[in-house]
């Protein structure tokens, strides 16, 4: 049997492709930027209803500090699966950095069937539009389609509740 000689090696040094430094020689780390230098990006946040449904809900500080600078009047709210109406909900902001879905929300909430426990996950789209699908107490998704013939001359005033398949 043949032995082989092994020449030794100095960890670290080198064009080698060891444990060092960014591994590849070039003194470039491979690993991604630490999170505080990556740029905010908040497109999905949810909230529980835990108090009164109807009343003004906050929204996560996280995506009004992303909304800082632009901070809308107010917002359209989509819902996943309910044909492509928007409805208009007046936004607050409290001078503190937190933002909460006002006039308007009440209509959105009752329509949708939003309750006590109900958990409502939003996805912002970008021009202040936001998409929402809620899920109840048992957390299973509401699933809804809008009938759009009857949506002709319906202000916000009248609320019309998405029908739940069947």
């Amino acid at each position: 049997m043949a032995s082989t000689s092994r020449t030794p090696t100095r960890r670290g040094r080198g064009r080698g492709k060891g444990r060092g430094r960014g591994g590849r020689g070039d003194g470039s780390s491979s690993l991604p930027p630490p999170p505080s230098t990556l740029p905010l990006i908040i497109e999905e946040f949810f909230i529980v209803v835990y108090e009164d449904p109807l009343v003004k809900k906050a929204l996560p500080k996280k995506f009004a500090d992303y909304l800082d600078g632009k901070e809308p009047a107010k917002v359209y709210l989509r819902a996943a699966d309910c044909g492509p109406r928007l409805w208009t909900v007046e936004v607050l902001f409290d001078g503190q950095g937190r933002m909460y879905l006002d006039k308007g929300w009440e209509n959105f909430a009752i329509a949708h069937g939003v309750d006590f426990g109900c958990f409502v996950h939003f996805k912002y789209e970008g021009d202040d539009v936001l998409t929402v699908k809620v899920f109840d107490g048992t957390m299973c998704r509401k699933y809804y389609y809008s009938d759009d013939d009857d949506t002709d001359d319906e202000s916000d005033d009248d609320v019309k509740p998405c029908i739940h398949p069947l």
